[in-house]
């Protein structure tokens, strides 16, 4: 089998070894070996991204635009293909793969727009005679570190607006799914990105990763990941002034009142917990309802759960794919346990199942009667494992909500406008849905949280160029 190799300079090199891709479906099936950059070849990377930076802040709007246009429109193009891909390495279903693979295409299209639109303001200074300018530049070398439970959506989101803006990407990718993002890097490299500007090094996060978040000539880094790793990379960035972008988690809250929907709650539970596997930062990990409807939301649940097909994510009528990969099995059955010893009750699910294929299968776990200070209502899981809290009425709901030290995204699920839009207003999270699930945000709009969830600017839509620019502010004698 060929190895795939990393991309440095406008080159396809070769790595100091390498890691194989297998299918978390199918323990069998090996995707395929990927190389692992070595710290000189990082120390290349962004010397070469460094070396092309001059040259691709000043290019034309235009050629950013085109450029980034051909790449979401490849991406699209080749979307059957993409999507089993990541099906295949990140285990989500395969429509749900599919439908990642067209948002990273989509986010690629909205860019090509977004660099037209680059506004600055010309405005008189308070002192008679003189212009005053404000205007954008580039912010130079970016590292981008993204996490496998999105493997093209997420790298795309960063890579777009950092190209748009006229920036040069380090992009080191998650090790557990190189393959969508040796299949962006394919593209970007095919759709005629100038050597250097962008560069993909694979390898692990305590070599590549610690180098990219140290190294001196690298000017902004943008991470999704772990709420530990997040602030070690904060504290690392702050030691050198360099601009840094977090994303790490959450402990998502969805609220039922008694005068909700009961299908529609249900919907977003299930929906907002367990899809992806619940492999999703904005989950719906904490299920605060309300004491009138709780009995009857909570059988609805479980009844629901029942009829969710677990299995291979390539398999026609799966409904929920594999967890990712054996570690992350352990640590979702650990919390299981953790949960049961705690005093909460196992409603339903929970178990670790076999199919057809080796895999890491298990099934979506409800608990119940859990209360705030347990591990399994403070700790993000990051699996489809979801507990129900029971509240007294909507001002216990809105508190236990804003009891957790994450504040990502909140949801509430109500028929009044007078809940609803005070829930808007003083949940404490960077996203609010009304009856609607917590998870599934749409590419124009920024996506981000508060407290412990987000540091920095936003992501997404045009919200993004806070990040991957710098403001510059000139005075011209009139």
């Amino acid at each position: 089998m060929t190895t795939k190799r990393n991309y440095i300079a406008g080159e396809w090199v070769e790595g100091q070894g390498t890691l194989a891709n297998i299918n978390p479906s199918d323990t069998g099936d090996l995707i395929a070996d990927y190389a692992q950059a070595s710290p000189a070849q990082l120390e290349d990377a962004v010397a070469a991204a460094r070396q092309a930076f001059p040259a691709w802040s000043q290019s034309g709007i235009q050629q950013r635009s085109e450029l980034l246009d051909r790449i979401g429109q490849m991406i699209l193009d080749r979307r059957a293909e993409l999507g089993e891909l990541l099906a295949r390495e990140e285990g989500k279903t395969l429509p749900e793969a599919t439908g990642e693979v067209v948002r990273a295409g989509q986010i690629f299209k909205f860019f090509s727009g977004e660099v037209l639109q680059l506004r600055g303001e010309l405005q008189p200074s308070v002192r008679p005679g003189l212009d005053v300018s404000v205007t954008r530049e580039s912010l130079g070398v970016i590292g981008l570190i993204t996490p496998w439970n999105f493997p093209i959506a997420i790298p795309a989101w960063k890579i777009a607006p950092a190209l748009a803006y006229g920036n040069c990407v380090v992009f080191k990718p998650a090790e557990l799914v190189p393959g969508s993002a040796h299949a962006l890097a394919e593209i970007i490299a095919e759709a005629g990105v100038p050597g250097g500007v962008f560069n993909l090094v694979m390898g692990p996060g305590r070599v590549i990763g610690d180098a990219l978040v140290n190294h001196p000539q690298v000017d902004g880094i943008s991470f999704t990941g772990s709420q530990n790793t997040g602030r070690n990379i904060a504290a690392a960035a702050a030691a050198r002034l360099a601009k840094v972008q977090l994303e790490m988690g959450g402990k998502n809250p969805l609220v039922v009142l008694d005068d909700a929907d009961l299908n529609t709650a249900v919907e977003c539970a299930v929906n907002g917990a367990f899809f992806s596997t619940g492999q999703r930062c904005t989950a719906s990990s904490r299920l605060i309802v309300t004491a009138g409807i709780h009995d009857r939301f909570v059988e609805a649940v479980c009844e629901r759960m029942r009829g969710l097909v677990v299995d291979h994510a390539l398999k026609e009528g799966t409904h929920i794919g594999p967890v990712v990969d054996a570690r992350q099995l352990k640590q979702d059955l650990d919390y299981i346990k953790i949960g049961s010893e705690e005093g909460a009750r196992l409603a339903c699910g929970g178990e670790q199942v076999e199919r057809e294929t080796p895999g890491f299968f298990l099934t979506p776990a409800l608990f119940t009667e859990t209360t705030p200070e347990m591990r399994i209502n403070r700790e993000e899981i990051f699996g489809p494992v979801a507990s129900v809290l029971r509240a007294d009425d909507y001002d216990h709901a809105l508190a236990l909500a804003n009891d957790t030290e994450f504040g990502l995204s909140a949801g509430i699920v109500t028929q009044s406008l007078k809940y609803a839009s005070h829930f808007r207003r003083n949940a404490q999270a960077g996203m609010v849905m009304v009856n609607v699930p917590t998870a599934g945000v749409d590419y124009h709009v920024p996506f981000g949280g508060r407290k412990g969830s987000s540091f920095g600017a936003r992501e997404q839509g045009s919200y993004a160029r806070e990040f991957y620019t710098v403001v510059k502010t000139a005075y011209t004698l009139a």
